[in-house]
This record gives structure tokens, sequence and C-alpha cells, in this order.
């Protein structure tokens, strides 16, 4: 990575846009070198484990370097674009001699891609697209010191050093025990595991060690397992299999929304115990209010739909029994009981499942609700759902109907003690007045974490819920 020397050049680092992200993914540069922004310009749009976000440069000045390519993975609090703020012209490449920072101390634990990456500017302008603002933090990485050293040559050192060849030559300061290359995810998995870091061979790129590394640590060996040899070159991944066939499989990277929530849906079924109850309700009547409210001056203009009464009559059935609206706090061993509703609906998007939660649903009107039901469906249509609009949730619904299923056993949400998935609305013939009749039916599903809802409360919310959708005037008797 090279440094601008001038005092006029300030580094814009990737900032943590959401609450303890350690890395982003630059999907696309709106500028490129050359490009004079304002304060406030985006300049890029980055992918993290929870939505995808547009970062405005907080300079006026003229962009000198763009350090990364589009589709690199960025730890938070390295540097990612240039930018002379006296607005001159852009410098000559600089020669090798001038970038001291691409080398790193074998005592320093910062990544490799936060110390070099190979330099891409992007062709032509791509177009802004409305943005959400980043928070305001970031993160700064201590000073290097001691003889630097190449990133290559600092991991070969580490890997000799581990592997128990002797001191590396590289630099006198080899001699150091190195602190072990691996983000914070690695490092807990490996103290839960009880994985002493410093006897891990790393076969991450760089010598990084990775989460394989780390199980793989931890199954007690059989017989020795023959000496590794210590190329000069970073040790790589494994391919992929000799029988995949790239004309009949396409292989697509996990990461970003979809990754992480993969591993927040193994987290929590494997964390809560699940139980999942189900009613089938006649709600022929709560479709006759849908159509009269459509009609109704209040809430004209707004999104008015089986779901925004399916909503108004789960938070009815959460004042009735409170207990429900929970969470299970495993460091303290506690129950802790909301006072609030943070109402989460899950939204399928390009990018994947996510749960954007209405704030303090419990305390809107109907016209209200159905306002920010209508802002919260259009903007993770859009994309631009923000990560604080993710976070906080304490119940959630799911609506699997929309693609014609009659119900499903939900997982939930990490956090939360209660999600609701509602079944595709069909005609069919139902005992209504002592007679068949065809009216509108619907299977309601309650997945619930058994931890903290036993049956009886699981089965009481799920029945007030089925009994307000069958008779909606007890939205007025009960609220």
């Amino acid at each position: 990575m090279t440094t601008m020397t001038e005092a006029s050049v300030r580094e814009f680092k990737m900032p943590d846009v959401g609450e303890g992200l350690t890395e982003a993914e630059i999907l696309k540069w709106y500028v490129q070198a050359g490009d004079t922004v304002t304060d406030g310009q985006v300049v890029c749009e980055v992918e993290t484990a929870k939505a995808a976000v547009e970062l405005p440069i907080p300079y006026d000045g003229v962009v000198r370097e763009l350090r990364f390519p589009e589709g690199t993975t960025v730890d938070v609090g390295t540097a990612i674009i240039a930018v002379d703020v006296a607005g001159g012209a852009p410098a000559a490449p600089e020669t090798p001699a001038e970038a001291p920072e691409a080398s790193v101390a074998p005592e320093a634990s910062v990544a490799p891609e936060a110390s070099s990456a190979p330099e891409k500017k992007p062709e032509g302008r791509q177009p802004v697209l409305v943005g959400y603002g980043v928070a305001a933090s970031s993160t700064k990485r201590r000073p290097r010191k001691g003889p630097e050293v190449p990133v290559q040559q600092a991991s070969v050192a580490i890997q000799t050093e581990l592997n128990g060849h002797g001191p590396a030559t590289t630099s006198p300061a080899a001699t150091v025990q190195p602190r072990p290359l691996a983000k914070p995810p690695v490092r807990k998995l490996a103290k839960d595991l009880g994985v002493d870091l410093t006897t891990v061979i790393p076969s991450g790129p760089d010598g990084i060690i990775t989460r394989e590394d780390v199980h793989a640590a931890a199954i007690p060996a059989e017989a020795p397992a023959p000496e590794p040899v210590v190329t000069q070159a970073p040790v790589t991944a494994l391919a992929p299999t000799a029988s995949y066939d790239a004309a009949r499989e396409t292989r697509v990277p996990v990461k970003g929304v979809r990754k992480a929530t993969a591993a927040a849906m193994v987290g929590s079924a494997f964390t809560a115990p699940h139980v999942t109850e189900f009613v089938t309700v006649d709600v022929t009547r709560t479709l006759k209010l849908v159509e009269e409210l459509k009609q109704d001056k209040d809430l004209q203009g707004l999104r008015v739909n089986p779901l925004l009464l399916i909503a108004k009559a789960l938070l009815v059935a959460i004042k009735r029994n409170p207990d429900i609206n929970a969470s299970w706090d495993e460091a303290n061993q506690e129950i802790v009981l909301k006072h609030y509703v943070n109402l989460g609906i899950a939204a399928a998007t390009p990018r994947g499942l996510i749960v954007p939660n209405i704030k303090d649903a419990h305390t809107k009107t109907l016209p209200q609700l159905a306002e920010s039901l209508g802002e919260l469906v259009a903007t993770a249509k859009e994309g631009r759902t923000s990560p604080a609009a993710m976070q906080g949730g304490t119940v959630t619904i799911t609506n699997v109907g929309v693609f014609g299923v009659d119900t499903g056993t939900p997982i939930l949400p990490p956090g939360e003690a209660a999600i609701l998935a509602v079944g595709a609305i069909k005609l069919q013939p139902w005992v209504h007045k002592g007679k068949v009749k065809p009216r509108q039916v619907t299977t309601l599903a309650l997945s619930f974490d058994h931890r903290l809802v036993d049956g009886e409360l699981g089965s009481k919310v799920l029945a007030d819920v089925a009994a307000i959708l069958e008779q909606p005037k007890k939205l007025i008797t009960w609220a």
C-alpha cells in the first residue's frame, strides 16, 4: 500500500458502519484518481455482514489514489482512498523506496489485506446511489515499530518459527515470539476450544490462521504429522475438487448479508431449543376489513393489506401476554423482559433474507403502523436498509404465504423469543355457523424459545392472534 508523504494528503479509512463489524467488501467505486470530491460526496459502496452501505468522503479535494479494487474485502480501520485536500493535481506514481508502509514487523497483528493490495482504477464514473451514511467511529492501528519486513517474508518468518525451524533470519525482530495472525472470531473459537494459537500452523493467505486450522488443532492426532514445508509463497486454500465441472455447476462465494444470515441461523438453531405450534384459522372477516380500510380516508396512500392486521393482532397478543416479549442472557443467566416491541418483518432481497424492524411498534396507531410497514418494505427492496434498522428486534413476522406456501417452521432470529409465520390465504371449505361454506383460510405457525416460553404461554399467544384474525373486532375490545 502506497503512503502519501505530503501534508495535504488525507487518508479515509474503512469505518465501522454497524456495531462491532470487522470488515466490509468494496462493491463499487464512484470516483477515480484525479476526480474532485466534496465533503459528504459518496465515493464508494461497500457491503458488510448486515447490509450494503454507501460511504461519503469527509473532505474536499482531489482523489490521489484508490487503495483497493472493487471486490476486495477490507478490514475496518484500513485506509481505502487518499485525497489531496489542497486540491493539487494527482502526483506521479511513487517509487518503491517511498512506500515503507508496505511492510510489517513480525510482532504486529495487522491483517495482510490492510497492508498491501493490487491497485485497480475503475474505468469511468459510476452512477451515485442513494445511501444512508456511516457511523463516525473507525479503528485506529498502532504505529508500526522495528525494522521493516515485506509481508510475504514476515509471514514465512512466522511460519518458520512456529514450525520449529528456529528463529527466522529475515530481521532481528523475528527472534521475538510473534502474535499469530487471526481475526477476532477465530481467536474466540480458539479460546472456546482451548487451542493455543501459537501452536497452530496457518493455512490462510499470508499466514492467517483460519477456523479450519483451529478445528484441526483441536483434534488429537493419532500419529505425528509430517513437518510442513515452508516456501516463499503464501499458503493458499485447497483448490476445488477435481470433479467440479464449471459447465455444469456454479459456485457462489458466501459473503456479506448471506454469510451473516447463515451464521446467525445456525447459531440460533443450535442454541435456542425451538418449539413450533400451528393453528388454522378462518380469516374471511379480516379480508373484508382490509377492503373497508382501503377506503378509509385516514389510510389513503398507505400500505393496507392482511399483513398490516396480522402485525396489529400480534402486537395486541403480546400486550395480553407480555412475557413472550423477552430474550435470554446467557452470560448473566437471566431472562430479559422487554417493555417495548421492535417488530421485525422478514424481507427477501437480492442479497438474501434480512429482518429489519419497526422500532416501538407497540406505540403506533394503525395508520402509523401502515406507514412504517410501507417504508420498511420499500427500503428493503431497494437495498437501502441500514444496519441500525436490523438491530434490536424483539419479535418477528415472516410471511411465507406470499410464495404460495401453506406454512413452515421458522427459525428464531438471534436474541428473540418468538417468530410468527403466516401461510398462504386460500379459499377452502370450512364449517361456518353449522354449514360447510367456502371461506378464506390460512395457517399460522409460532416458533418460540422453550427456555423462555413454555407451551401454555406460546399457545395463548398463538390462540390470541388467531382469535383476532377470525373476529377483527377484538382489536378494539382487547386493545
